[in-house]
């Protein structure tokens, strides 16, 4: 008997079988059941009703995806009417009427495409021969030592935020360690570069200088608790929540029950954000701050915020409103694109193209893998097929090419280094184009790793 051959791919192990009265279609991302109940006489969900499937004896009736909102689906023969009422359409019908909507424009200038996605750019690292890729690793090396900052530990936390922690404030919105570290210390170093008055809302109380307190706006504000804690800790009055996604839990309910507080959420992009156009901000000064702002979120803010496209014409309409400063934490680095990259004058004259800032965006996810033990440390999930997932764990029969062995090949303590300079180098950019317009601006380690690897902080200061 003749043995299989060894680039036979093993087959994917079969799901458990569902909970009763669960729809049998299994998601493998989630690795688990969909949670709803099965059509009547069916095994699945109008959802995940299979294609050649029928219930109760009618025709086949396909599902195909919603072409104004893809991740849901609609039966292909109600299709031209569900358009016509479909609730993202509505919504963005709605919003491209308000005077704060500008389809774009922070979307950023210059001579980069649209977006790449994490599979094209980790096809773009294994087409590289390994010459190239060597001379990559040690050209990112070399701008790192020559021009990423060196960045400052500074885990800070106030007495007003400490005391929120420990329970000495009354706190309406959910609790979790790891992330209450974080907004804290975002918190405690806003106040130490002065974005904050020092002691707090019980200091702010005595002086009488709440009303004067800055508005804050909160980008990819999630469901608010970064907000949250700086109006429970420092009194803050007027906020603006800047969120493209609808949450549940949001702390929104807490701030409103707060009779000092004028709350307005904005569910936009904020590529499409225009900040002259929200009325209830005009003349005002404000602070931008945000709380993991993924990948290209962080570009788009800093333009939101520091745009040189509002005209004469837009101040008089609306009234101009002024930048105090910001902080931003910002993260997944992997998903930045260098059409929308702040400063790409920074990494041209470094020698580093649009290409390498792709590859670079792809090593970086490598510094955050948890145990930089993993492989495919660096392949999102989300890019690969069913069958791929099962494969990543095991594939000793398949013949790696010559730049997985490379790359296989590197210590995982070094391909995390790596990632980590890679991660440097786009946030120095950042913090370099701040200070180009004129902030007074600084990156630190806000968090030591083991509460967060995404720990970085560019937090500034408008000085005129």
């Amino acid at each position: 008997m003749g043995r299989a051959p060894a680039s036979r791919k093993p087959s994917p192990p079969p799901p458990p079988p569902p909970p009763p009265g669960r729809c049998h279609f299994w998601l493998p991302i989630k690795r688990r059941h969909c949670a709803n109940s099965p059509l009547p006489a069916s095994q699945y969900c109008g959802n995940h009703l299979p294609d050649c499937a029928s219930d109760a004896g009618a025709p086949s009736r396909r599902r195909v995806p919603c072409p104004v909102d893809p991740s849901h689906t609609v039966l292909e023969e109600n299709l031209e009417a569900h358009v016509s009422k479909c609730p993202l359409r509505k919504h963005a019908a709605a919003l491209a009427a308000q005077p704060f909507y500008s389809k774009g424009i922070n979307s950023g200038v210059g001579e980069g495409g649209g977006g790449v996605t994490s599979a094209a750019k980790r096809a773009a690292v294994h087409k590289l021969v390994e010459d190239e890729l060597r001379a990559l690793v040690e050209k990112i090396k070399s701008v790192h030592a020559a021009a990423a900052v060196a960045m400052r530990e500074s885990y800070l936390v106030t007495d007003t935020c400490d005391s929120w922690m420990r329970n000495q404030v009354d706190r309406k919105v959910p609790y979790q360690e790891k992330h209450v570290k974080q907004q804290a210390s975002i918190i405690g170093n806003m106040e130490a570069f002065g974005l904050l008055r020092k002691g707090g809302v019980e200091e702010a109380a005595e002086e009488n200088a709440a009303e004067n307190a800055p508005a804050v706006v909160e980008f990819g504000a999630g469901r608010g608790y970064l907000t949250q804690m700086l109006a429970d800790c420092y009194g803050i009055k007027n906020v603006f929540l800047v969120e493209r996604r609808s949450y549940k839990l949001k702390a929104d309910r807490s701030l409103r029950q707060n009779e000092g507080i004028t709350l307005k959420r904005l569910r936009i992009d904020i590529e499409d954000l225009n900040l002259q156009g929200i009325e209830a901000l005009s003349g005002c000064q404000y602070l931008a701050i945000g709380k993991h702002l993924c990948g290209l979120a962080t570009d788009m803010t800093m333009m939101c915020c520091l745009h040189e496209r509002y005209n004469q014409a837009q101040y008089k309409d609306h009234g101009k409103n002024n930048l105090c400063g910001l902080a931003l934490a910002t993260c997944c680095h992997h998903l930045c694109q260098w059409s929308h990259y702040a400063n790409k004058t920074f990494l041209q004259n470094l020698g580093i193209t649009e290409e390498n800032f792709h590859a670079m965006t792809w090593f970086s996810s490598w510094a955050v893998d948890g145990d930089h033990s993993s492989q495919d440390s660096s392949l999102d999930v989300e890019d690969l097929s069913p069958e791929d997932r099962y494969e990543k764990a095991d594939k000793p029969g398949v013949e790696a090419s010559g730049i997985d062995k490379l790359i296989r090949s590197i210590p995982a303590g070094e391909r995390a280094a790596l990632g980590f300079m890679c991660k440097d180098i786009i946030d120095t950019g950042r913090l370099l184009w701040l200070r180009e317009k004129g902030l007074d601006a600084d990156l630190v380690s806000y968090v030591p790793s083991n509460i967060s690897p995404e720990n970085h902080l560019l937090v500034a200061k408008c000085t005129s």
